[in-house]
């Protein structure tokens, strides 16, 4: 299994502002479902930063989103390993297969491939 790219997912519900003010850095919205919006850098994509308010379908809002290449197997391996799983693995609206576990930190990660 390999790690395709990392995002921080940051609470809020400035979406607009988040987006003129990253803006000045040279990030452009690359994504907005309305509730998350995701910003990359025009130089590097796989630089991002997230935005969100809520999680449309997960009981809790993640800390961060990892995309893999093999989510399923990250899922065998999390559930495996006796971590907590805060959102079961399953295939999403919008193009993902992804679940949430908590990390020893407690922090809530989104393993996520896409479709």
């Amino acid at each position: 299994m390999a790690v395709r790219r990392v995002v921080p997912n940051v609470q809020s519900e400035s979406v607009q502002e988040n987006r003129e003010f990253y803006g000045l850095l040279g990030f452009e919205e690359v994504m907005n479902h309305g509730w998350i919006m995701t910003l990359a850098s025009a130089s590097d994509p796989s630089a991002q930063v997230s935005f969100m308010a809520r999680d449309k379908t997960a009981p809790v809002a993640p800390d961060m989103s990892i995309e893999v290449d093999d989510v399923d197997a990250a899922y065998a391996a999390m559930r495996d390993s006796g971590a907590e799983i805060v959102h079961v693995l399953q295939d999403e609206e919008w193009g993902v297969r992804r679940f949430f576990v908590r990390d020893p930190n407690g922090r809530v990660v989104n393993v996520l491939g896409h479709r």
